[in-house]
């Protein structure tokens, strides 16, 4: 399979390019720091640049067979920026499959039906900038007729890789606290070769 990685820098990011290249595919980044992704390997081809580059980001999706998308808000605007142009291209090329990173912020309150995590009193935090990022995101994508899902992690530290997990359609799995970036990254990259979880966010936790 080929495929396009995006934030291949960053925690997940660079667990989804391990898990990538591991099995096999080929893979595409972009990035804005080619030097910190390695340099030799055969299957993967490196980008330099961003995706709100509209040429830079055909040229990497081209013959693509799937998006992993592992971007995280950057502190401002990336995200809502980015989809229309991501989804736009993605059409282009007719590819229909995008897996991506979000936040536990964005899933369904269980506590108060009808808003989100980020939204009601199940967070503690006290900003929701990057929750609403994501959030604009997810609604992108959610009217966007694409094959998406995403997965939504809790509190993420870098941790171990564990292959022992809760994960929940749309929801936080109860009482989950917190889950790993290896493990994250793993059930990720599943969903490649799964239909579970079309049109999904997934709760993920331990």
């Amino acid at each position: 399979m080929k495929l396009l990685l995006l934030g291949a820098t960053g925690r997940v990011g660079q667990h989804l390019l391990k898990l990538a290249l591991a099995e096999g595919h080929e893979v595409t980044a972009l990035v804005r720091a080619p030097d910190k992704l390695p340099q030799a390997e055969e299957r993967l081809t490196i980008i330099e640049g961003n995706v709100l580059e509209a040429a830079k980001l055909m040229a990497a999706t081209q013959g693509a067979d799937a998006v992993l998308s592992a971007l995280n808000t950057d502190g401002g605007e990336l995200l809502s920026q980015a989809a229309p142009l991501l989804i736009e291209t993605m059409n282009q090329c007719g590819m229909k499959r995008i897996i991506t990173i979000g936040t536990a912020g964005i899933l369904d309150s269980t506590a108060e039906p009808g808003l989100l995590r980020y939204q009601s009193s199940e967070s503690r935090r006290t900003l929701t900038r990057a929750a609403e990022e994501h959030h604009r995101f997810y609604l992108a994508l959610a009217q966007s007729g694409l094959d998406w899902t995403i997965v939504c992690p809790t509190y993420l530290p870098d941790g171990e890789y564990t292959g022992v997990y809760r994960i929940a359609r749309n929801r936080l799995p109860e009482e989950g606290k917190q889950i790993s970036v290896p493990d994250t990254a793993e059930f990720a990259f599943q969903q490649l070769q799964s239909t579970d979880f079309l049109a999904a966010r997934v709760g993920i936790a331990y």
